[in-house]
């Protein structure tokens, strides 16, 4: 089954558009330590960050295969 129909392109954009505009969020986020439980939020949002990499690159890699 081919990858690179016009439907699976264009959902394709938009899941990589939506994966960087998670990343640019997070990456604005300033952490504030003196709250409660902003520690684990901070994890929470370099795991969720890593994923979102992880996942761009799977999505690119589809894409270039063809």
């Amino acid at each position: 089954m081919r990858d690179n129909t016009p439907a699976r392109d264009a959902e394709r954009t938009r899941a990589l558009r939506r994966l960087r505009e998670l990343i640019t969020a997070l990456d604005l986020r300033v952490p504030h330590i003196e709250r409660a439980g902003e520690i684990a939020i901070a994890r929470d949002a370099a795991a969720l960050r890593k994923q979102a990499l992880a996942r761009i690159a799977q999505l690119e890699k589809r894409a270039a295969r063809g």
